[in-house]
């Protein structure tokens, strides 16, 4: 499956700081699908903000724009892409890629390049396309986008294919979710109407002319109205979701 990524980076990278901040929980499970491993890759790396600080990690990242956002503490990272990674085969204790493979150019491809690279576990964080497509902003407010995420996101059986076996760990997505990704706001609709939270997300510049407007908009009337607190207002309350995040561990 290969096709363009259309995200630019460097232009959104501002808003990662403060909208993108790593979930405690939602580490806690990378870092144990790690393992002991002590040196590890760190494939489409962003900013950072999953990297393990008690590991020798090394970050690969393609966007000038998120490599200048990469606090002092973390090493800088290497301008590169997960395609063609620059190690040896098997040089590496373990290798990560963190809701990132939908934006490589040809994610079979790098996830082969993965597994070439790590002599230990490889861990994948993305989403199951199929339960993601039930949320309620995809559902009542942007059906548009699931058409292209159909064709960016790789199927989970594909990605465990690719590796030649592994694991799937569902990752519920909690209420309080401090890394403002697609889905962190399913209780707290009003999120999605702050342009920042909006520009630190991936989904929306994707969309055609129009479309993000016309979603916001809709979005605004049925919170106003109370449309929106009548069909889903339980979910304010609800602790976590399944909202599709998994963890490939291979």
């Amino acid at each position: 499956m290969t096709r363009n990524a259309s995200i630019d980076y460097d232009a959104c990278a501002p808003t990662y700081p403060s909208q993108r901040r790593a979930d405690p929980r939602i580490a806690a499970e990378i870092d144990a699908a790690l393992g002991d491993a002590r040196t590890v890759v760190n494939v489409g790396a962003g900013a950072g903000s999953y990297e393990p600080l008690d590991r020798h990690v090394i970050a690969i990242e393609p966007s000038a724009g998120m490599r200048a956002q990469r606090p002092c503490h973390l090493a800088p990272a290497i301008d590169a892409t997960a395609e063609h990674l620059p190690f040896d085969d098997q040089s590496i204790d373990a290798a990560m890629a963190i809701l990132t493979i939908h934006h490589w150019h040809d994610p079979i491809l790098g996830l082969r390049e993965m597994r070439r690279v790590a002599r230990g576990h490889v861990v994948v964080l993305t989403f199951d396309i199929d339960v993601f497509a039930g949320f309620w902003m995809i559902r009542d407010y942007l059906p548009e986008a699931l058409a292209d995420d159909r064709v960016r996101f790789p199927a989970i059986d594909t990605i465990v294919d690719t590796f030649g076996g592994g694991t799937v760990q569902p990752v519920p997505i909690p209420s309080d979710c401090t890394d403002g990704f697609f889905e962190a706001h399913y209780a707290k609709p009003q999120a999605y109407l702050d342009p920042e939270v909006r520009a630190a997300q991936s989904i929306w510049p994707r969309l055609a002319a129009g479309v993000e407007q016309r979603a916001i908009d809709a979005l605004t009337a049925d919170l106003r109205s109370g449309v929106w607190e009548e069909r889903r207002g339980h979910l304010r309350t609800q602790p976590a979701i399944d909202g599709g995040l998994r963890l490939v561990i291979s």
